[in-house]
């Protein structure tokens, strides 16, 4: 398992929400970049990048700095947030990401999905972002009618490798992640799947490891100090 540590992006600066809420935010450091750099001294193996504003409005907003971060690093940056068309995703790549992630665009516009793993494969990972086992788009703010599961499982149908499950009403909350919805899931599928959200300290990283995720996002531990990156990633290496 690797961990990913995560910057979500407001206005330019890193920030934490609450449970998605735009309106409980805190920036918690100064600067995107010095960020990920210390993150990549660390020992990161990935750095996960978000563009918040870009959620919010479908369209790319904080792509300078994403891109900057991208070409400085010499560990691979995934980037979700707001990327609607195949334009987006192919400027991100082509200037340095090494993973998009697709949200709401992937579960409204099913011919996009299909180009973007068609051109990129493993380049392309979808975001499950869900309340309740079922999945919501634009920002957190659309709940649909996809349950988790079937949507997960379609999205292996049409050739996805990598997922990134999020439990809204644990994000940014430190409740721990939701590792019996992960459990289930990966009885039904053979994904990729990185778990985001809720992730408090060292025991939730052992108890995502115990079930043989792929990757486990962690941001806001990271910044309240409940979790050192060194230490979960020395965990995540153990045999």
């Amino acid at each position: 398992m690797i961990i990913i540590p995560a910057i979500d992006i407001i206005d330019g600066k890193p920030v934490r929400l609450y449970q998605g809420d735009y309106n409980k935010k805190e920036i918690v450091a100064e600067d995107v970049f010095d960020t990920s750099k210390n993150f990549e001294d660390l020992g990161a193996q990935w750095v996960h990048l978000v563009d918040l504003d870009g959620a919010k409005k479908g369209k790319l907003v904080n792509s300078n700095i994403i891109i900057k971060v991208a070409q400085s690093l010499s560990i691979p940056v995934e980037v979700g947030g707001g990327i609607r068309n195949f334009a987006d995703i192919k400027y991100l790549i082509d200037n340095g990401v090494s993973r998009v992630i697709l949200g709401t665009s992937a579960m409204e516009d099913e011919n996009l999905l299909k180009k973007a793993l068609r051109e990129y494969g493993e380049k392309i990972a979808v975001g499950i972002d869900c309340k309740d086992g079922y999945a919501y788009g634009r920002g957190w703010l659309q709940e649909s009618s996809i349950h988790y599961i079937e949507f997960a499982k379609r999205l292996e149908k049409l050739g996805g490798k990598n997922i990134i499950v999020t439990d809204i009403s644990k994000d940014g909350t430190l409740d721990g992640p939701n590792v019996d919805m992960l459990h289930e899931l990966k009885k039904e599928v053979s994904m990729n799947i990185t778990a985001s959200g809720g992730i408090r300290d060292i025991s939730n990283i052992k108890a995502l490891k115990e079930i043989d995720v792929y990757g486990a996002i962690t941001g806001k531990a990271i910044y309240a100090k409940t979790l050192s990156l060194e230490e979960a990633i020395k965990v995540t290496r153990e045999e």
